[in-house]
């Protein structure tokens, strides 16, 4: 694969941005950050300076008044999450909320994702409004759902969404809708994630509930939400707002960098209990341990069909509960890579008998009797392991196929996908290297024609699409990998969408060890050394049949290219500053 090492700055170029280090002027100018004042907002969020007034999102006002209204007459509130590691954060954090101002007529309700679908639909509408509901809180969806709404607004129901996807033509006819992405919001920061937009409701509330004063304010005093203690709360914000792929820029980087120092600190019995299965260090917690650890289970009770057990781990609040949850997600997401491993099986086994050595230039397979909601972890797997582009699908409890696609790493799915004809697709979506798509029961055994004849264009200059080329910061000798550049680079933290991890390229450079390691060795650990002496580690996680790790296994003398990123480790408690591999060219 190319890559491309970014220019050094113009002496104006570094002059401009001020007195950041030489490397932290480098990597804020390449994200786009050429000036002091910049510069300085994003190395230094802060939380009270560089937030927005949740009033400026449409409908927050309104919103907030009806909560206060509804708390104060008593009414029955449901909070109606999405099932992901964006939705049930959201979730635990109104649970939060109410709990602490005292308020117990409240209910969560969390679909189930096979059978229910995404989004609020007319059988839980209904359920809800059986059990005496009076007000409908959406968090991270309802955008879309006009008829499910409609149903609750015929029931006597008050419906607020809270959203962040894309608003459709037609809007639901719900009480209120914050949604940043609504054409007149003015609301300056269009990036947040569902559980962003749930919090500024919340800040909303307590906001308005200064204004009002009278019990409801009592109430908020009482529990601590006042002058910004509502950034308790933030733990929740950041694990979703790391978790859905926004741009950790602005507002988010704000939400971010917090959510990871309440993270570190945070009370929850839950989180501490699963944390402590996994072996990870609290007070240490990373963005990397978040996103590769914490949020797949969140999502693996959502795919194996018990979110609710994700919302009761993070709302735990005795340690029988918390130890309860934490053993159960971790046993949950360990059948779901069971799961998914035979799953992977089956899908290499037919692509081999079907199509032998001549494998199509996208692989595209599907069963009816695939959940949907594994087929994304199965087709990374395999898109790797063919360096294909693939397609998978399955069906889902409302009878729609649905499905999920990967890039090898060179593809753009959603151009692929983009170049069939009008009709097939019911929807898609996605970015560069992953995305996800419905097909209509009509058009499904056209699929794979029409997507190989899409990337057959591509590949042959027919369609035209447009390719960013793959980046690397900057040239570094081992020499460099010091504590202090550590510390440089922990400025730029938490890295994420829009703000990558730094990659650097190490040229020329010869392993004075290699092996394989873990349960299965299917990781690789390269051992180099600086000029004095000292031994470098650069760990490269699932990549032993590689073929660069074959080629170094049987010869470990070759001079590489290794492309890296630096990281702190703290595996059993032992502090180390060691390499994560990204590519190796032998």
């Amino acid at each position: 694969m190319p890559y491309t090492i970014r220019r050094p700055l113009t002496l104006d170029e570094r002059n401009r941005i001020g007195g950041a280090s030489d490397i932290v002027a480098h990597l804020l100018f390449h994200r786009g950050i050429t000036e002091a004042e910049t510069a300085g907002r994003f190395l230094l969020p802060d939380y009270d300076n560089h937030i927005h007034d949740p009033f400026l999102l449409k409908d927050a006002e309104k919103a907030a008044e009806r909560i206060i209204s509804a708390i104060q007459n008593n009414e029955r509130i449901a909070v109606y999450s999405d099932y992901d590691a964006d939705g049930i954060p959201a979730a635990v954090m109104f649970n939060d909320f109410f709990n602490r101002i005292g308020y117990e007529n409240f209910s969560i309700y969390i679909p189930h994702r096979h059978n229910e679908g995404f989004g609020v639909n007319v059988e839980a509408v209904e359920q809800l409004a059986g059990e005496g509901v009076k007000l409908v809180i959406t968090l991270d969806c309802g955008i879309s759902d006009v008829e499910p709404v409609k149903r609750a607004v015929e029931l006597g129901i008050d419906v607020i969404i809270t959203d962040h996807h894309e608003p459709p033509a037609i809007l639901p006819t719900a009480l209120a809708i914050i949604d940043h992405k609504q054409l007149d919001c003015v609301y300056p920061d269009k990036n947040l994630c569902g559980s962003g937009v749930g919090f500024k409701l919340i800040q909303a509330i307590i906001k308005k509930g200064n204004e009002l004063k009278g019990e409801f304010l009592a109430a908020i005093q009482k529990a601590g939400f006042k002058d910004g203690h509502e950034k308790w709360l933030l733990d929740m914000v950041g694990i979703a707002t790391l978790s859905d792929m926004v741009p950790l820029t602005g507002e988010n980087r704000v939400f971010a960098r917090y959510g990871l120092s309440v993270l570190r600190k945070s009370p929850r019995k839950g989180l501490a209990r699963l944390l402590a299965k996994l072996n990870m260090s609290q007070p240490h917690l990373t963005e990397d341990d978040i996103t590769f650890m914490i949020t797949p289970r969140i999502n693996a009770a959502s795919r194996m069909g018990v979110p609710m057990d994700a919302f009761k781990l993070l709302a735990a609040d005795n340690d029988q509960d918390a130890e309860t949850y934490a053993t159960h997600l971790d046993e949950i997401n360990n059948e779901r890579k069971g799961i998914v491993a035979a799953l992977v099986k089956e899908i290499k086994k037919t692509v081999r008998e079907r199509y032998g050595e001549t494998i199509p230039s996208a692989i595209v397979l599907g069963n009816p009797d695939w959940k949907p909601s594994l087929l994304g972890l199965a087709a990374n797997s395999c898109a790797e392991e063919f360096d294909r582009p693939v397609f998978l699908w399955g069906r889902d409890g409302d009878d729609i196929i649905k499905g999920s696609c990967r890039s090898e790493g060179r593809s753009n799915v959603v151009e692929i996908m983009r170049g069939i004809p009008d009709g097939t697709f019911l929807q898609f979506g996605g970015h560069k290297h992953s995305g996800g798509f419905a097909v209509s029961n009509e058009r499904i055994h056209f699929l794979e024609k029409e997507l190989n004849e899409a990337q057959n264009a591509i590949q042959l200059g027919k369609i035209k699409v447009e390719t960013d080329p793959d980046y690397i910061d900057a040239e570094l000798k081992l020499d460099d990998i010091t504590w202090r550049l550590q510390e440089d680079l922990d400025r730029m933290s938490p890295f994420g969408m829009s703000n990558p991890k730094p990659l650097f390229m190490f040229k020329k450079v010869r392993p004075s060890g290699v092996r394989l390691f873990g349960k299965t060795k299917d990781h690789v650990e390269l051992v180099f050394k600086k000029s004095g002496g000292q031994p470098v580690s650069a760990i490269a996680f699932f990549a032993g049949q590689n073929e660069w790790a074959q080629k170094l296994l049987a010869d470990k003398n070759k001079e590489v290219d290794l492309i890296a990123s630096i990281e702190k480790s703290m595996f059993r408690g032992r502090k180390e500053l060691r390499l994560r591999v990204e590519e190796v060219l032998v």
